[in-house]
C-alpha cells in the first residue's frame, strides 16, 4: 500500500490514479499511523510553503513522516513536496522536513515566473528507468527550486531562466519539481520507475529483516 498525505493540499486522486495504474494500491490519508503500515509514502503539494509545514506539524504528520523516513520507507515529495524535502524555505522563511541538505528559494533569471507548462528534462544520473542524458517532457507550475547542497542528489535537471533540479534522489527519498501525474506518457513512466525503485527497495529491506 501506498500512502498519499492529505493535510489539504494536492492533487490527491490524481497522483493515485497514477500510482494504481502501475498495479500498486493507494491510501490517501491524514492519519500519522497509516504511515507506520506503508510501503511507501507520498507527499503531494500546491501552494505555500509555511502553510503546509504548519498543516503538518497541526496533523501530527512531521514525527511521522521522520520516523518512517528513519526506517527506510520509500518517499515521494512531488512539488512544494519536493520543497519540504530540503531545509530551509525562502518562501514563508520556514524551515522544511530536512530530510535532504540544501534549501529552496526562488526562481532567478526567468522573463516569467511562476514557471507554468511544460518542459524538457535532462537526466542526470542512473535511477531504475532513468539513464544520464535521457529528455524527457513534464508538466511543472511552481516559482520556487530547490538548491541541493550535494550535486549527488540532482537526479534531473530542467532549464528555465537557470538550471534546476527537477528531480531528486537520495537512497529511499525521491523528489519531483514537476507535476508527473499531469505528465501524460512521461509521467506515468517516471511514476512507474519511482515504483520500480520502491520494490527493490522493499524487497532488500524484507531480506535484510
Amino acid at each position: 500500500m501506498i500512502a498519499i498525505i492529505d493535510y489539504g493540499a494536492g492533487n490527491l486522486r490524481s497522483i493515485a490514479r497514477s500510482i494504481e495504474a502501475t498495479g500498486e494500491e493507494t491510501l490517501i490519508t491524514g492519519n500519522p499511523r497509516d504511515l507506520e503500515n506503508a510501503d511507501a509514502v507520498v507527499l503531494p503539494g500546491d501552494g505555500h510553503a509555511g502553510y503546509a509545514m504548519r498543516q503538518l506539524d497541526q496533523l501530527r504528520l512531521t514525527p511521522a513522516i521522520h520516523d518512517v523516513v528513519d526506517r527506510g520507507t520509500p518517499f515521494l515529495g512531488v512539488c512544494l513536496g519536493m520543497h519540504l524535502l530540503f531545509e530551509h524555505q525562502e518562501e514563508g522563511d520556514t524551515y522544511g522536513l530536512g530530510l535532504l541538505k540544501g534549501r529552496v528559494r526562488a526562481i532567478r533569471g526567468a522573463d516569467k515566473v511562476p514557471h507554468i507548462g511544460w518542459n524538457r528534462s535532462t537526466v542526470a544520473k542512473t535511477l531504475p528507468g532513468l539513464k544520464p542524458g535521457d529528455s524527457h517532457y513534464f508538466y511543472f507550475l511552481h516559482s520556487y527550486v530547490a538548491e541541493p547542497a550535494d550535486v549527488a542528489d540532482i537526479a534531473a535537471t530542467c532549464l528555465h531562466g537557470e538550471t534546476f533540479a527537477c528531480v531528486v534522489a537520495r537512497d529511499h527519498i525521491w523528489g519531483t519539481q514537476f507535476h508527473p501525474e499531469k505528465s501524460s506518457r512521461d509521467g506515468l513512466a517516471l511514476v512507474a520507475s519511482w515504483i520500480e525503485s520502491v520494490r527493490m527497495i522493499n524487497a532488500k529491506r524484507a531480506v535484510a529483516r
